[in-house]
């Protein structure tokens, strides 16, 4: 089995960034000069995906208008000789990508907004990817993880260690050790307290699964918050077949909290062509400055 569609949960209101996000999508921050979103999609057709599925609610069109066609732009720009600019608004989505948005109604959780897309995705494997963990790594954290799918043919979680403080922020999973920078989970908890978790390995915005985990998704009960977790779908679906924790390649950002966000920020920003060398000069007059 090929993974060749991945869905990007987008419903989500975005609270921790209020007031920017009462009408403007998380998804669409940028990293410089570039949405989350795109950071997302462009991993997802870095690792052969070519059908992006987007479950979104309201106040999210502009994810859609961000992936259409904007044909004033573009004549404006090539009007205007903008030819740079006019290539980079022309090729934020390759040719050969299709993509599909549907509706998450009612905000029931991550496990519920993948449901969702259970019509488009159909009997197949795909790929799950949360925008506001933005992964910088070559090659790209999805593209690692099809490589195992590829040769394992088995559901991939990507997890990472994190202080035990913070678990219950994560869902967190315990395993063995099942080959290279791979473990065949035992467990999976959904934000369990630190006195209560089984390991410091924490699931992060990046899944690899198989089709059946939709008739979990479908069996399940609301578990935490009151909401249809993925992480009881993974917990239900490691009853009847094999799940795999990957630790990734890469450096993570979590862009849904405002200091990853900003660290991202910073990073990529030293690392821009326009922006890298005069924004480091800078940092360090800036470093200079608070060493006095």
């Amino acid at each position: 089995m090929k993974v060749t569609k991945a869905i990007f949960p987008v419903a989500g209101l975005g609270t921790r960034f209020l007031p920017v996000t009462k009408a403007s999508p998380k998804e669409m921050l940028p990293i410089v000069d570039k949405p989350l979103i795109q950071f997302a999609v462009e991993e997802a057709v870095a690792a052969g995906i070519d059908h992006m599925v987007f479950v979104t609610g309201r106040n999210k069109r502009a994810i859609e208008d961000h992936f259409d066609k904007a044909y004033e732009l573009e004549t404006e720009l090539s009007a205007r000789g903008r030819d740079e600019m006019l290539e980079q608004v022309q090729d934020i989505l390759p040719k050969h990508v299709t993509c599909s948005y549907v509706r998450q109604s009612v905000a029931l959780g991550l496990g519920h907004a993948v449901l969702c897309a259970k019509a488009v995705v159909r009997d197949e494997p795909f790929a799950v990817i949360l925008a506001d963990d933005l992964i910088d790594a070559q090659p790209g954290c999805l593209a690692q993880m099809v490589a195992v799918f590829d040769q394992r043919q088995r559901s991939v979680i990507a997890v990472q260690d994190v202080p035990r403080e913070d678990t219950g922020s994560y869902g967190i999973v315990e395993g063995e050790p099942d080959g290279d920078r791979l473990l065949r989970l035992t467990a999976i908890v959904e934000k369990p307290e630190p006195e209560k978790a089984p390991s410091t390995l924490a699931v992060v915005g990046r899944y690899v699964l198989a089709p059946a985990v939709m008739r979990h998704l479908e069996q399940i009960e609301a578990g935490a918050g009151g909401e249809i977790q993925l992480t009881d779908a993974i917990a239900s679906l490691l009853r009847d077949e094999t799940v795999l924790g990957y630790r990734f390649e890469g450096r993570r950002y979590d862009c849904g909290a405002k200091l990853g966000y900003l660290e991202a920020n910073v990073m990529f920003g030293l690392e821009h062509p326009e922006t890298g060398a005069e924004f480091r000069r800078f940092l360090q007059r800036l470093a200079a400055q608070d060493g006095r």
